[in-house]
């Protein structure tokens, strides 16, 4: 790692002090997203992926762009493709309208139930525990929380979704298990199970488009 724990708390710090109260608008972006999920109206897919596109943009640009780079040179590259799965995700599931989200009471509802609240629940009260308090602690709408919130709702999809939505939310999911390991960032532990689960019951149930 190019940087210490103390350095990376420090961004956090510096980032969540920056845009607050943006915190609570990207927590609340989170809830109208499960909200329209459960709803499932003809226009909610829609809305849901605007919601997963600006909260990709958000992370590449306000986050890695914009703090993490001033620690690790890295971050560009990150920021960059972090942007990029937003063009993705606006692209396929608003302009293309080919991501449907629809909750449903089975195993990958369930399982994608569980990685939502561990993003949104149990991930900040974790940082608590291992002492990662406001403001030095990842929030939503960093990387980690967010993309295993990401994998949430992708189980709560109801139709194939295109593969090419998946590597980098996939690749972030293992590259991000090194803050747990090397910094002791302990909540992000279930990230590269978020990202295995995933896309594995996505596989399992035939719910990717290859072609």
């Amino acid at each position: 790692m190019p940087f210490t724990i103390g350095q990376f708390l420090e961004v956090f710090a510096a980032y969540n002090r920056a845009v607050f109260p943006m915190q609570v608008i990207l927590v609340s972006a989170a809830l109208l997203a499960i909200f329209l999920a459960v709803k499932a109206s003809k226009s909610s897919s829609k809305f849901i992926s605007t919601i997963l596109a600006f909260l990709w943009l958000w992370m590449g640009a306000a986050y890695h762009l914009s703090f993490f780079s001033s620690i690790n040179p890295v971050a560009v590259l990150f920021g960059a493709f972090f942007i990029f799965e937003a063009v993705i995700l606006f692209y396929t599931g608003v302009l293309k309208d080919e991501l449907s989200f629809r909750f449903r009471f089975d195993t990958s509802g369930v399982l994608g139930i569980l990685l939502i609240l561990y993003a949104l629940v149990v991930y900040p009260l974790l940082g608590i525990v291992f002492g990662h308090v406001y403001p030095q602690s990842p929030t939503f709408g960093l990387p980690c929380p967010t993309t295993i919130f990401t994998f949430g709702l992708l189980m709560w999809t109801d139709k194939k979704v295109p593969w090419y939505i998946l590597p980098i939310p996939f690749l972030w999911s293992l590259i991000g298990i090194a803050a747990a390991l090397s910094l002791g960032i302990w909540e992000d532990i279930a990230l590269p199970l978020a990202g295995i689960i995933g896309t594995a019951v996505l596989l399992w149930h035939n719910r990717i488009r290859f072609a």
